[in-house]
């Protein structure tokens, strides 16, 4: 009964140090139970987020940044959107992780520990683009199922890791290796043992580039848990959900990968044109590659005010996928004409481009920044909202700023 007591006492005051204050008639409550103070975690606290990123779900975790959050070259932890499909996983030990690399395709199938990897293979670091397939959900119309992200499911931080290519070389890949596909620890909502949380992948032309990483620090320090500490792929370019997350086991395949969230309808778009609204088969659907173009103001923040006579700065990143972006430009009447913005050449390939201008306003009144980014194969964001998708993927519409001048 002493050691009963002593181990309840013990709990509460684990309980009370994590919530911040001792919790009254503590004693009362019943073996088990999980006060509501610890059943609602702070996201901002839990994750170091910034606190203006907002929150479009906790069943899983999705939190997308706004605009001006992204203004940084290379973007910190504190304000990099989250996409979980699963449990943020737990109690992970470094020390005993391991990476297999199995499938039909691969010649050896071998296991690597974490130090094994990192001594093993020569180290490379990149920044590059990841954006979430879905972002700009919000604007399709009719809407679509998901989360209903706005410009803010983007982010590029400089990513550390070896090739995944030297990986599965070490292994080797025999001749009829078309795809390869990631697994990994996070559990499915259900807590079904049996059945991942995402399993997706890319063909092997992805998967042996350069750039294509086993990441194991982010911006030079450990990968932060929620995004995928202690090993996860990164495949900038293309959908995030590429780039998988707490990474154990890569399975090169014979064929294109077929786990959860590589069928029917996710991560795909009608391989050809459809209505709004339109139903689509599956076999109709194509799976998404390399993003489009796309650009987004992270300075100033909407809704600016200005006096008349002055000059406004602005400011932001452009991406297109797999190609670079050689032309950026900027309206302030709704689309008509269009003034060149200058725009730096990435820091490596499939890293965001960084562009600039200053932007005069002919008189007072209500404005609209708009901002257009051209890929290298001369192909330009559209004005608005490009053809509609049952999954909403895809928005690569010109970002606008409000700006009133006084």
């Amino acid at each position: 009964m002493e050691r009963r007591e002593f181990v309840k006492k013990t709990m509460l005051s684990s309980i009370a140090a994590l919530i911040g204050t001792k919790i009254v008639f503590g004693s009362n409550m019943l073996e088990g139970y999980v006060p509501l103070g610890l059943q609602d975690p702070d996201p901002f606290k839990l994750f170091n987020k910034h606190k203006d990123m907002i929150v479009l779900n906790d069943k899983p975790w999705n939190i997308e940044a706004q605009a001006h959050l992204l203004d940084d070259k290379v973007t910190p932890n504190s304000c990099m959107f989250i996409r979980n499909n699963g449990l943020v996983p737990e109690n992970i030990d470094p020390k005993s992780w391991t990476l297999t690399i199995d499938g039909e395709s691969v010649r050896t199938k071998k296991t690597y520990t974490l130090a094994e990897l990192k001594s093993k293979f020569e180290e490379y670091t990149y920044q590059l683009t990841i954006e979430c397939g879905g972002n700009g959900r919000a604007e399709f119309d009719p809407p679509a199922k998901g989360n209903q992200w706005t410009v803010g499911a983007v982010h590029c931080a400089s990513w550390t890791g070896v090739r995944l290519r030297d990986v599965l070389n070490d292994a080797g890949i025999k001749d009829n290796a078309v795809y390869i596909g990631f697994h990994a620890v996070d559990q499915h909502l259900s807590r079904d043992p049996n059945k991942e949380a995402i399993s997706r992948g890319c063909p092997m032309s992805k998967a042996l580039q350069d750039e294509t990483l086993l990441a194991y620090k982010m911006n030079g320090e450990d990968i932060p848990l929620v995004h995928g500490y202690p090993l996860r792929l990164v495949a900038g370019g293309w959908p995030a959900s590429v780039s998988g997350k707490w990474v154990n086991r890569i399975s090169i395949r014979n064929k294109v990968h077929d786990g959860a969230k590589m069928t029917g309808t996710a991560y795909r778009i009608p391989c050809e044109t459809v209505a709004p609204g339109e139903k689509v088969k599956d076999e109709d659907m194509c799976i998404i590659e390399s993003m489009p173009v796309k650009s987004l103001i992270t300075y100033p923040k909407t809704g600016a005010v200005l006096k008349q006579g002055k000059s406004l700065e602005i400011r932001g990143h452009a991406w297109a996928g797999e190609l670079e972006v050689t032309k950026m430009e900027y309206s302030i009447d709704f689309g008509s004409t269009w003034n060149d913005c200058v725009v730096e050449k990435p820091v490596n390939r499939l890293a965001w481009q960084h562009f600039s201008a200053q932007v005069d306003f002919p008189k007072k009144g209500y404005y609209e920044v708009w901002a257009r980014a051209t890929d290298s194969n001369n192909k330009s964001q559209p004005m608005l909202l490009p053809g509609w998708n049952p999954k909403g993927y895809l928005n690569n519409a010109c970002h606008r700023i409000a700006v009133k001048v006084k």
